[in-house]
């Protein structure tokens, strides 16, 4: 019998139309939760191999979705990954993008293309929950007392709960949107990086005081018997302890996630696990053979545990895309006496890899990268290339919103790789870097890669996370699939391919972008 429109009824097109769109590019509009953890190592999960301790919650969620082999951060330092997780660019194109200082203003201008107005923009309701370590007001720095404006909320976030720096750096405050909560303003918080005055206590003058000593350069203010870096006075109503920042991270998502049940949300959950000063809470201490900072990971466990319960009992998970990462390879003494190293045993926190945070090497930011979607996400192994880098391009894509040529100028639409999707391949190259704008660059292409060294002091090696004034040079050439651990530089054998690479690295840098242009359109 012919087909005929006629002896349709009319909602019959009406699910037509709608079972189309369904099916169309960018019509799922699933919850997104990014995890980010804080100078965790490849080798720090027991999902990736760690023996020492246990993870089982990150394990759970490893084994319902892609378990990346090959999940990178773009830096090697906090600020910079944060700053590319974000905006899609590269952090050496900006300014200020090195370890921003207690006092630092606002490194992402308003109105920057980030990840949050991408998914802002497609009706997400958009929260950052946990470290922010990018900068907060004006070109004046931060009014701490005032409104701190702009932050993340002039950048596609709809609301923030942040530690405003990172917590081994001054002040000790929460930040809730654009204030300061709980401030006294009889007490008004002052923040410095100069002694405010002779008798002010530090970790030099009152080191027998503190309950956990510093092994270098975190000696200035003391707050809850820790010293720090930078100086502040005042705002003691505001402060809070070390110990109960993961609980109160949980508790804030939680809230969010539970008033956004009913529309798409995006929560960016940025612990500060592993970052020193490792302090967990109380019922986490000794949890581990590691000391605090095998400690601090079964912490952030426990949190991911409890995102996951949240989802699951409000019925979320399986519209839910979560995606794991951290934001550069391990580090043990990086200014604390904590016992990192002195009970590391046979724990190697960057698994097979040479390096940690500070390096180019692999281990300073080829790290855990897992996706998961309950339903969607197949359970894999994958080693596909991806980068945290990739997050705003794949999920514009997802969302099926349009990147402008001007913004998240080397985010690459890896989304089938992030989802499992068979025959879906990574990106075919990836920069990392160190800290700010020069330094130390690594570059892979494929199985090999390239190391460039641009200032002697940053030609040192890592060994066991720990740094070492050793020095290499400007150039070195590894192929990854014969040798992971970067032990046997190649340069000399095969100049041609190291002479490629320099070039493309060099272009890369010099063309201001590598996403091509309308690449995400």
């Amino acid at each position: 019998m012919r087909f005929s429109l006629q002896c349709r009824p009319l909602n019959y097109f009406v699910v037509l139309l709608l079972s189309i769109s369904a099916a169309a590019p960018g019509a799922d509009r699933p919850n997104i939760v990014v995890i980010m953890a804080d100078d965790m190592g490849y080798g720090d999960l027991s999902c990736y191999g760690a023996t020492a301790l246990q993870t089982p919650h990150l394990d759970r969620l490893a084994s319902g979705g892609v378990r990346f082999t090959s999940g990178y951060c773009s830096a090697s330092t906090c600020t910079p990954t944060r700053y590319s997780l974000l905006t899609g660019t590269y952090a050496f194109r900006g300014e200020r993008t090195g370890i921003a200082p207690p006092n630092s203003p606002a490194i992402i201008a308003p109105g920057t293309e980030t990840i949050a107005s991408i998914l802002q923009r497609a009706g997400y309701a958009t929260a950052v929950i946990g470290k922010w370590h990018l900068g907060l007001g004006g070109p004046g720095g931060p009014d701490w007392n005032g409104d701190l404006k702009p932050g993340p909320l002039e950048i596609g976030f709809d609301t923030c709960f942040l530690l405003p720096t990172t917590n081994d750096r001054v002040p000790q405050v929460y930040v809730q949107d654009h204030r300061v909560p709980g401030l006294d303003p009889q007490d008004p918080l002052w923040v410095g990086d100069k002694k405010p005055s002779a008798d002010h206590p530090t970790g030099i003058t009152h080191r027998d005081t503190l309950k956990m000593d510093w092994s270098h350069g975190h000696n200035s203010t003391i707050h809850n018997g820790i010293s720090r870096i930078g100086f502040y006075t005042g705002g003691h109503a505001a402060r809070f302890r070390d110990e109960d920042l993961a609980d109160e991270w949980v508790r804030r998502s939680v809230d969010f996630i539970e008033k956004h049940q009913d529309k798409p949300f995006f929560l960016f959950f940025s612990s500060h696990d592993l970052h020193v000063p490792r302090i967990p809470h109380e019922r986490f201490q000794g949890k581990t053979s590691l000391g605090y900072r095998g400690d601090s990971i079964a912490q952030l466990d426990w949190c991911v545990g409890e995102l996951m319960s949240t989802l699951d009992r409000l019925q979320l998970t399986e519209n839910t895309l979560v995606v794991f990462c951290s934001d550069n390879g391990p580090v043990m003494d990086d200014g604390y006496h904590d016992q990192a190293l002195e009970k590391l045993g046979t724990h190697r926190a960057a698994g097979p890899y040479t390096g940690g945070k500070y390096s180019v090497y692999e281990g300073g930011t080829r790290t855990p990268f897992i996706t998961s979607w309950k339903g969607r996400i197949s359970p894999q192994v994958s080693d596909a290339v991806v980068c945290t880098i990739d997050l705003a391009a794949s999920v514009a894509a997802l969302t099926g919103q349009t990147l402008p040529d001007d913004a998240c100028l080397d985010s690459m639409n890896v989304l089938g790789a992030l989802l499992g999707q068979t025959g879906a391949v990574g990106r075919d190259h990836l920069v990392q870097q160190d800290n700010g704008r020069s330094g130390s660059y690594g570059f892979r292409a494929g199985d090999w890669k390239l190391l460039r060294h641009d200032r002697e002091s940053s030609r040192n090696m890592v060994v066991e996370q720990q740094l070492e004034n050793t020095t290499v040079p400007k150039f070195q050439l590894f192929n990854l699939a014969d040798d992971p651990a970067e032990q046997k530089n190649v340069l000399d054998r095969h100049p041609e391919i190291a002479k490629k690479l320099q070039q493309q690295l060099a272009g890369i840098i010099a063309d201001g972008r590598s996403r091509p242009v309308a690449a995400g359109k």
